[in-house]
């Protein structure tokens, strides 16, 4: 399964395009706060790199496939426009590039379909590789963009899947689901600090010095246990649905055992250390976004989508095409007599923004 992950495609009821609105809403909560930001922290003037620069370069790593991308894109060109129109000296805009980024897999004819109907103020092209290694040459970008793309791991940690090891993930799909063993927690952490560090390493390379990059994730608020999230709770569902399956024989129990979804969910405390750590980034702001629907309780067609859309390609790809409709129908008549639907105590997640600055100083600390 090792970076193989995607959403699903086209643009019908089950496509993560027609199922992104929370994601959508993130952006809309951080607007403002990434516009002043990029007042305050973009050198035009100052900093030679962006002196006349044309094209000005970004990129938005993890795009997916749907509008949310175009939007972010446009959010930032926004941003950018003002502050060169506002540069006394010369308040001449450039001309603007943006890359759009994600796995091979990714339905990037959909995503490019859209971009017609956007009738964009700039030239955007598709870059496919994974972004946890370097997919633009040194010093290139001027402002890269991550939402809600983090959060997914390059690969499964090979301690969950194996059944000599205290983080053998036996019968469950996540370490956030009841009962899993703290081992396998730590290995999901581990594996998700060796993808930071390998995400920080590539940026830094490919941003100019003075760069700025915003990044959106989901994690959950520092000392809450993963098994008291909304999305632990989910998780721990759908599991208990595929045991289901095998105990009648639908799928296998081997291959139940051998399943582990490739999401980690990350505290402030936590990516901040990790941020700090790797050196080469000047945090300017590290904040709590809203939390979208925090007030709406979900009918339950659009939570099983809204689950379905982003972990439906997996299952598909583990379990067989056959066991999918199966699977989600189970799933949605387990989930929808549970209060995680309506009881704020599961509402636990936490959406981050953070807004860095790469250093002048090119190397990495400690090379």
């Amino acid at each position: 399964m090792d970076n193989k992950y995607h959403m699903n495609g086209g643009d019908d009821l089950k496509s993560y395009a027609k199922n992104s609105e929370y994601q959508k809403q993130l952006l809309g909560y951080s607007k403002k706060v990434m516009n002043e930001l990029i007042q305050q922290q973009l050198d035009v003037g100052l900093n030679p790199h962006f002196d006349h620069c044309n094209p000005f370069r970004i990129a938005d790593f993890g795009c997916s496939t749907g509008r949310n991308t175009y939007l972010a894109a446009q959010n930032i060109i926004e941003a950018v426009e003002q502050k060169y129109k506002s540069n006394e000296e010369d308040p001449q805009v450039p001309e603007f590039l943006v890359f759009f980024n994600d796995l091979v897999q990714n339905d990037f004819n959909t995503l490019f379909n859209y971009i017609h109907s956007n009738k964009p103020n700039y030239f955007g092209a598709g870059v496919p590789g994974s972004f946890h290694g370097r997919v633009f040459p040194k010093a290139f970008l001027h402002i890269a963009h991550s939402s809600m793309a983090l959060l997914y791991l390059s690969r499964i940690p090979e301690e969950v899947k194996d059944r000599n090891s205290a983080a053998w993930n036996k019968g469950r799909i996540h370490y956030s689901c009841s009962g899993a063993a703290k081992e396998v927690e730590a290995a999901y952490s581990t594996q998700f600090r060796k993808d930071i560090e390998a995400f920080l390493d590539a940026r830094a390379e490919e941003l100019i010095p003075g760069g700025l990059m915003v990044i959106i994730t989901l994690g959950i608020l520092d000392g809450v246990l993963p098994s008291e999230c909304s999305m632990g709770v989910n998780f721990s569902i759908l599991g208990s649905c595929l045991e289901d399956m095998a105990k009648m024989g639908i799928i296998s129990e081997e291959k139940l055992d051998s399943f582990n979804l490739p999401y980690y969910y990350t505290s402030h405390m936590e990516l901040e250390t990790l941020i700090k750590a790797h050196g080469c980034f000047d945090i300017a702001r590290f904040e709590k976004l809203p939390t979208p629907f925090r007030q709406v309780v979900h009918d339950i067609q659009t939570v099983v989508l809204s689950i379905r859309a982003v972990t439906e390609g997996l299952f598909e790809e583990h379990f067989g095409k056959d066991v999918i409709e199966e699977l989600f129908q189970r799933y949605a008549e387990k989930v929808g007599s549970h209060p995680v639907l309506y009881d704020d105590k599961y509402r636990t997640e936490a959406s981050y923004f953070v807004f860095l600055k790469r250093k002048t100083d090119t190397s990495k600390p400690g090379t």
